[in-house]
Parts: structure tokens; sequence; C-alpha cells
């Protein structure tokens, strides 16, 4: 067999392993809690969660069973079949939130794109076929596939993927005006992050919310969430609008849902899914067994009395501790910001500089837009943790000297 990478010089300067991270000299090994492991043994603080994918944290044992269990029965037979964990994980979700059907896939892209196609589906079932374009807003991430940038708006995302596709009018976030005024004869629905994570750990008002709500149902347009972020206990309720009282029509989920196991979820009200018939969608992998089992531990210990009632203490109490900590450090930190345990600091220097510094000092903590460092621990920590995080994070503060902020 020929060795392309030793026939062509230029070739052999391409790693095995794609390019498209900026990814941190640290080798990740073993975790357990709220804990990382590199490979040289060294402990780290997690409060990045995989991008508020741990949701239960590293190797929770509730989780480690399921999968166990389950592998040992079955891991793939296809939508071909009735999979009891799908009809289990479906049921469940629909008894618990605003929901009459769910959609399973295996990624949060996988769940907005569901979202979009049936938000155009919906229209041209009832017979607006015209209207097939969905208003999102400045600042949001949806996803990598060719939709999902498109509904995000991001031109660092679009730049060299050819003509964006169409059908995504951007709005300035929290802009109700601007929002009315987008809306038009071809306007299908309303895409939103009840907080955005991405685009700087920003909630969105209950006030705001709501009026997309009446927006939507003054011109039958379909209201839809993206809490793939926010969702699933992050906010202190299982999902983030539940705080506003605010219901959508469609809601995309993934992240913490499969707490660390691949696994998307769109979950709609009857009248949006009806025209969602066989055949009009589908995936190969989406609600494998595997998934389902431990995507049904996740919701168990979620939804255990108490969890989230601890989540919303821990969440006050962190929050309390990082104003605190900007009080402190008033020439480096602008404000906090977030809800729950999705909280950010905006800061007035560049925050990677920031977030590698603290990395050194073995605490894991992410970058998002706005200048902002955002904070993701697994819904499992304690107050102990949350000190033991203010304190390297002061510790990092200190190190950056007057004149260089």
């Amino acid at each position: 067999m020929k060795n392309s990478r030793l026939d062509d010089p230029q070739q052999s300067l391409m790693p095995p392993l794609l390019p498209a991270y900026a990814r941190a000299d640290l080798r990740v090994e073993r975790g357990e809690g709220p804990y990382l492991y590199d490979t040289d043994g060294k402990r780290y603080l997690d409060f990045v969660a995989g991008v508020a994918v741990n949701c239960l944290g590293h190797c929770h044992p509730a989780l480690v069973a399921a999968l166990e269990t389950q592998a040992k029965k079955l891991w793939h037979a296809s939508n071909l079949f009735r999979i009891p964990g799908q009809e289990e994980l479906a049921a469940r979700l629909v008894n618990a939130t605003f929901a009459d059907t769910v959609f399973f896939g295996n990624s949060g892209a996988e769940a907005v794109e569901c979202a979009i196609k049936m938000a155009r589906k919906y229209q041209s079932h009832i017979g607006r076929p015209e209207r097939f374009r969905i208003i999102t807003f400045e600042g949001a991430f949806h996803g990598r596939t060719l939709a999902t940038i498109a509904a995000s708006g991001q031109e660092k995302l679009l730049k060299g993927f050819g003509p964006k596709v169409d059908g995504f009018d951007q709005v300035s976030f929290g802009n109700l005006a601007a929002t009315r005024a987008a809306i038009g004869e071809e306007t299908a629905a309303i895409m939103i992050e009840p907080v955005q994570g991405e685009g700087g750990v920003r909630p969105a008002s209950a006030e705001f919310l709501q009026g997309l709500r009446t927006l939507a149902d003054e011109h039958n347009l379909l209201l839809i969430f993206d809490e793939i972020q926010c969702g699933m206990g992050r906010s202190g309720k299982l999902f983030a609008h539940e705080w506003t009282r605010v219901a959508p029509d469609i809601m995309a989920v993934a992240k913490g849902i499969g707490g660390g196991f691949p696994l998307g979820a769109c979950l709609a009200t009857a009248r949006a899914a009806e025209g969602m018939t066989v055949g009009s969608h589908g995936s190969t992998y989406g609600g494998n067994p595997l998934a389902m089992a431990v995507g049904n531990a996740v919701l168990s210990e979620i939804l255990k009395p108490g969890f989230l009632k601890t989540v919303i203490d821990t969440a006050d109490y962190m929050r309390a501790q990082l104003v605190a900590l900007a009080n402190r450090h008033p020439a480096v930190i602008d404000n906090v910001r977030g809800s729950g345990l999705m909280l950010g600091l905006r800061l007035k220097l560049p925050p990677a500089d920031i977030v590698t510094a603290a990395r050194g000092r073995g605490l894991l903590v992410a970058v998002a837009g706005d200048n902002v460092m955002r904070l993701l621990p697994p819904l499992i920590i304690e107050r102990a943790h949350v000190d033991e995080a203010i304190a390297l994070l002061d510790e990092t503060f200190a190190a950056v000297t007057p004149a260089e902020a």
C-alpha cells in the first residue's frame, strides 16, 4: 500500500487527528466525581464538566451500573424495532415537561436539526409551505452542522463553508421590537436559548420569553427552546424555562441528558409534531439501548427528592462567593452572570489567558463569548468544592498585576 504521508511532504505535516480543536496540553486519563486526572496523576477540579455534559460528575456509580448492565444485554438493534428503554425515557420526559412526544438522537446539533425540520413540517402540514424561515438571536450557538451554524449566524462558524443555508433571520438578543419586525410571510418559528452559553452566559428575561410566546401565538409560529446547555437541572429546575413559566412548542436537549454518553432529544407538543409522520425523520444510532439506559439513570438521579433543591442552594452559595471574588478583584472582573450552576465572570482581560493560568493551578474552567469565563461544574458539587474553586481563582486573579489589568 502506498504511504501517502511519506511520499507527499505536505501531507506529512497533517497530524492523524484532524486539528479542528485548540486543545490544551492536558492528557486526561480518568475522572471521579468533580475531579479529572491527567496521565501523570495530577488532579484537576473540573468546572467544565465536558461543557455541561457530565452533570453527575465523572463515573457516577448509578450511570456506571446502568451502562454495565445494559452492555451485557444489548447494544444496538436499530429503530426498525421497539426499544423499551426509549419508550420508558420518552414517557418520563413527557410526564416531567410540557411535551407530548420525544425523538431521540445522538447530539445537540441533531436535536436542533430535528426541531428545525419539525417547525417547517408543521407549517407545511397546516397548508403554509412557504413558511420556512426561523428567527434566531445574535450570540446564539445551536451546533456545527450546515443548518445549525446558519441558525447561529456567527461569522467565525460560517466562514469558508460556502453559501449560508437559507432560512434564518437573526435579531439582537432580548429585543422584542426587533423580533416583531423580523416576522414575515415566510416565518415559521422563533428559536432561542433561554440562557445563552457560548454567547456569554446570558439569561433571557422572563418578560422577553413571554413576549416571544405571545408573538408566536399571534402569528401561528412555533416557539423553539434550545436547552442543550442550560437544561437537565443546570438552572436548578429540570429545564431553565420553567423559571419563567413560559413553555415552548419544541425543545432541543442534549449534553447533560446522557451524563457523558452521547444522547440528544427533541421534545414537542402534539400540535407541533403532528406533521412528523413515518419516514419524515430518522437516526441510525439515536435512542440506542446503551444511551437509553444511561439517560434513564441520569433522569432518575436528577428527579430524586431534594436533588434540584441542593443544586439551587449550591448555586446561590457559589454566586455569592463569585460576587465577593469580583469585589476583591475589580481590576480583573467586570461582573457575575448566569443561572444556577451555569455561571460566568465577564473579565477585563482576555479570558483565555486566565483559563490557562487557572488550569496551571488545578482548576478547569472554559471560555465563552463577550469576554466571559464560564463555570459549568457538575451538579453534584458541594460547598467545599465551591470553596476550593474560589481559592484557586483568588490565586489566579491575584497573580495578575494592576499594570496588566
